[in-house]
């Protein structure tokens, strides 16, 4: 009973464990999870055997019972045939040959008592290890049912993995590419496109000075004609003048 006892209190132990925990600390969990799986796969052919075993030691107690009962009825015919043989010889004056009967009735009663305490004893154990049978057919059925469950759940887990891990990837690679970072490619690409538009810009306002210069000359020269033309007009005008005064 002990031996059986051990074995159901190892299925309710593995039953009873807390997958989920396990699972949280996976820092690999498709392969952490795989190993799980061939673990507990294990274990439930392990606990199988052993359940088996002790259905074929049961299965052999029923018999000798069977036969211990089988003894009782059989042992209890003879002493029956005995007494009753004894019983005819005493009737027909032969006590002599009726002892020796009523010897062999005492003898198959005797075996019957022996074989009744047997069967007596026998009775109870039999009853508790087909409970305990039960128990540990129920117990596999459960570690069947975790076992389905811990492959759903190492589906699903590898999935949200593959899938956060992919995320991971996506961000980074965007993370990577920040036109408002100084240092990054682009921005200093900007930067070199807008001291060219500047330069660009620099020369444009160089040659448009330039171009005002030489206007300015150009209208500086035209002034200082005007004022030479004007100067001439006054000198005539004056010259004119002095002739009409004489």
């Amino acid at each position: 009973m002990a031996q059986k006892q051990s074995i159901l209190g190892r299925i309710g132990q593995l039953t009873r464990a807390n997958i989920n925990s396990l699972l949280d600390k996976a820092e690999d969990p498709e392969k952490m999870l795989d190993q799980l799986v061939r673990d507990y796969t294990s274990s439930i052919a392990e606990a199988q055997d052993a359940v088996a075993q002790t259905i074929g030691n049961l299965r052999l107690a029923e018999a000798d019972h069977a036969e211990d009962v089988a003894a009782v009825k059989e042992w209890g015919s003879k002493a029956i045939a005995a007494s009753q043989k004894a019983d005819a010889l005493r009737a027909a004056g032969q006590a002599g040959e009726a002892d020796k009967f009523d010897s062999l009735a005492k003898v198959a009663l005797s075996k019957q008592i022996g074989f009744e305490n047997e069967a007596k004893a026998a009775a109870p154990q039999i009853a508790a290890q087909n409970q305990t049978v039960e128990q540990l057919k129920a117990g596999l059925v459960n570690m069947q049912g975790k076992l389905g469950e811990l492959k759903t759940k190492r589906d699903q887990l590898v999935a949200r993995a593959k899938t956060a891990e992919a995320q991971a990837k996506v961000q980074s690679a965007v993370s990577s590419i920040n036109v408002l970072d100084p240092t990054s490619e682009l921005s200093r690409f900007e930067e070199k496109v807008r001291r060219d538009e500047a330069q660009v810009a620099g020369q444009a306002e160089l040659a448009a000075s330039s171009l005002d210069a030489q206007f300015a000359e150009l209208e500086g020269d035209t002034t200082q004609t005007e004022v030479e033309a004007r100067l001439s007009e006054l000198k005539a005008l004056a010259a004119g003048d002095q002739q009409a005064a004489e």
